[in-house]
């Protein structure tokens, strides 16, 4: 069912050396809601809140491997299945969302 290369979870510093190493294979979707993007947001991740991702997902990259990020990895997880059960097999979520990413990755965004 899930494709061996792109598990269900990664990690932070996975999310973040994939998106460096590979930039235009990959893509950052963050879902949460506007008011937490006003918070902190992570450079380069295309926010669309969670509620919109069902009539969104038409217009989602299937050539690219989706990394979803959210506060602390539940609401990603709920993403990464439902598109994965659309037909999307190179989605993963940010295991602990961006306030994993905020304690070991950039200690300068804001947490919440």
């Amino acid at each position: 069912m899930a494709h061996p290369e792109h598990p269900l979870e990664v990690t932070v510093a996975e999310a973040h050396a994939l998106a460096a190493t590979h930039p235009d294979q990959v893509r950052i979707i963050d879902v949460r809601e506007p008011d937490e993007l006003e918070i902190c947001r992570l450079p380069g991740a295309e926010p669309i809140p969670m509620r919109q991702i069902p009539a969104m997902a038409a217009t989602l990259p299937r050539d690219r491997h989706l990394l979803v990020l959210c506060h602390h990895g539940g609401r990603s997880l709920q993403v990464t299945r439902f598109l994965r059960a659309q037909g999307f097999t190179a989605v993963s979520s940010i295991a602990g969302g961006i306030e994993a990413w905020a304690e070991e990755l950039d200690p300068t965004l804001r947490r919440y």
